[in-house]
């Protein structure tokens, strides 16, 4: 028998669905948008979407019970890959104090091995987001910026949040400017010298070598891991010893002499820019300065501890969650980070591209273990920097 396919004679009446004034409130139910407008609701975030790939450093002193010493510092020239997705939909946050907000983000997955040895360094997932201004509580971000946050998870056991906000920059980022010591960032060090906790972070160009001489039993010249003159060994362990195959630290890395690297990472990045600079590129972009807690103090002068700049990082603030064993050993007390997302252009060459660049500081605090008790509590640095540039696909 064949099958009537045809339409009923008679359609049920069908009533409208009352549909509230989208004006007046977030909606319970979020359908995604067309691709353009998820893009515009991510403003200054949006050009993260995508694949990046790149090189960079890493530096971490680790506490080395084992090994009977203060430390072990890791130093790594390392390959990266960092993807980027836009949240297809809104995140909605509904208010006590204020009418609800919408929250718009992109996940990440960050990826590092190191490039000598291929062993595995870093994997992070996590959420960027662009969070709109409010009035409870009162957080306004500066005409053409925008507040924004990154939520971490790193497998060690930490779980981090830290906020700031996205500015637009011109001219060359990472480079020092009449006003600023890296175009573009609020911080004005990602210096590698430990220092005792809640003491302020040293100023670029500080080396562990050229401190004032500590009181005994320190050495003269300060953690001898960090004066890369000083062999890795035993005694002063340091990459690569340990490692198997021993593959030395190159005397410089894109032309950056290695000392230099150890003191200050950053300067590769600057290397990068410069480099490009003297070819006739031009730059301009978006800067991301975000902090898990404000205000930081820093040292304004290399090898000593005054005086002093305060620096309170707009709508930053935020926190670390430790598990108990971190929190006895390596305990992540701080991080503040710059990622620089920068259109590379010349007047040679009909299209431009995009590069990411980052700087970030980690405070990791534990004692000395070789100095005589009450052991002193000190911090420190595990940096990170990357100049990667977003791939095809």
């Amino acid at each position: 028998m064949p099958i009537d396919t045809s339409l009923p004679k008679t359609l049920p009446k069908l009533t409208p669905h009352s549909i509230p004034d989208p004006q007046l409130r977030v909606p319970s139910v979020r359908k995604t948008p067309d691709n353009a407008t998820v893009l515009d609701n991510l403003r200054l975030l949006a050009d993260l979407a995508g694949t990046w790939k790149g090189t960079g450093f890493n530096l971490v002193a680790r506490p080395d019970l084992e090994g009977k010493a203060n430390l072990y510092l890791e130093l790594n020239q390392t390959q990266e890959t960092l993807e980027f997705k836009p949240i297809s939909s809104a995140i909605p946050n509904r208010g006590f104090g204020m009418d609800d907000i919408e929250l718009y983000g992109l996940t990440y997955l960050q990826q590092i091995s190191d490039v000598v040895t291929g062993g595995a360094l870093h994997i992070e997932p996590g959420i960027w987001v662009r969070q709109p201004a409010t009035t409870a509580p009162p957080e306004s971000p500066p005409s053409g910026d925008d507040i924004v946050f990154r939520m971490g998870s790193i497998p060690h056991g930490n779980a981090i949040l830290a906020k700031g906000t996205a500015q637009k920059f011109t001219g060359p980022p990472t480079l020092p400017t009449s006003t600023a010591a890296y175009n573009g960032s609020i911080f004005p060090s990602f210096n590698s010298t430990p220092f005792a906790v809640n003491a302020p972070i040293f100023a670029p160009g500080t080396a562990e070598f050229n401190l004032p001489p500590p009181p005994p039993p320190a050495p003269a010249h300060g953690f001898t891991q960090y004066t890369i003159t000083n062999p890795p060994t035993a005694a002063n362990p340091r990459t690569p010893f340990g490692n198997v195959p021993a593959v030395p630290l190159p005397a410089e890395i894109d032309g950056v002499l290695i000392q230099d690297v150890v003191n200050d990472p950053i300067t590769l990045l600057q290397e990068v820019v410069a480099q490009q600079q003297v070819d006739g590129f031009t730059f301009e972009g978006v800067a991301l300065n975000i902090t898990s807690q404000t205000p930081i103090v820093f040292g304004t002068t290399p090898n000593q501890a005054t005086p002093t700049v305060t620096v309170a990082v707009p709508d930053g603030g935020g926190g670390i969650e430790n598990i108990p064993f971190l929190q006895t050993n390596a305990d992540s007390a701080l991080v503040y980070a710059t990622f620089w997302i920068t259109t590379v252009s010349h007047p040679k060459r009909k299209e431009s591209f995009l590069q990411l660049q980052y700087a970030q500081m980690v405070l990791l605090n534990f004692p000395i273990l070789l100095a005589a008790p009450p052991k002193p509590n000190f911090s420190w640095p595990h940096i990170t920097v990357g100049t990667l540039t977003r791939v095809f696909g």
